[in-house]
C-alpha cells in the first residue's frame, strides 16, 4: 500500500508545507538523508502556543506534537515528491515548552512518534530525543525536527 493510500485510510490530510520564517531552508538533502528543519505546533494554520505544566496538559501537548509530525511529513513530501521514497524515519529531536518541574516530555513527544509509526509502519520506528525548553519560537508548545532516509 502506498503511503498516500495509508494517509487516506487513516483520514489524515497533510497541511501545506510551511515556508521558513527566518534565514534557513525547510529541508536539506545530503545523500540519502533528508534533514527537515524544526516544525512548530500549529492548529488551523496558526501557532499553537502554551507551556506544558502550566497552561497545557499532557493530552494537549501530545496533540501539539502530532501537529509537528504532520508538518514534518508535509515537508518530506515537498522534498521527495512522493512519500513512497521513504526508507526510514531515522531520528526525531523534540523540544517541549515546559515548566522546570514538568517531566512528561516523552509522553508529549509520543504524539509525533506514534504518528510516524501509524503512517510509515516499521519504517517509522526511530531514534529520538525529547527535551524541555524554557521557551520556544512564537511561544509554541512543541517543536520537532527530523532526519529521514530516502531511496
Amino acid at each position: 500500500m502506498s503511503i498516500e493510500s495509508r494517509l487516506a485510510e487513516l483520514g489524515i490530510t497533510l497541511p501545506e508545507a510551511m515556508a521558513p520564517v527566518a534565514n534557513y531552508v525547510p529541508w536539506v538533502r545530503s545523500g540519502n538523508l533528508i534533514f527537515v528543519s524544526g516544525q512548530i505546533s500549529t492548529a488551523d494554520g496558526k501557532p499553537l502556543t502554551g507551556k506544558l505544566g502550566d497552561t497545557m496538559d499532557v493530552a494537549a501537548g501530545t496533540a501539539a506534537a502530532r501537529s509537528c509530525g504532520l508538518a514534518l511529513i508535509a515537508q518530506l513530501k515537498s522534498a521527495t515528491g512522493s512519500l513512497d521514497k521513504v526508507a526510514r524515519v531515522v531520528k526525531l529531536t523534540a523540544f517541549v515548552n515546559s515548566t522546570p518541574d514538568f517531566g512528561d516530555q516523552p509522553e508529549v513527544v509520543n504524539g509525533c512518534s506514534d504518528l510516524m509509526v501509524e503512517v510509515f509502519g516499521d519504517k517509522g520506528r526511530h531514534a529520538r530525543a525529547a527535551v524541555s525548553a524554557p521557551s520556544l519560537p512564537r511561544g509554541v508548545a512543541v517543536e520537532v525536527d527530523a532526519i529521514f532516509e530516502v531511496e
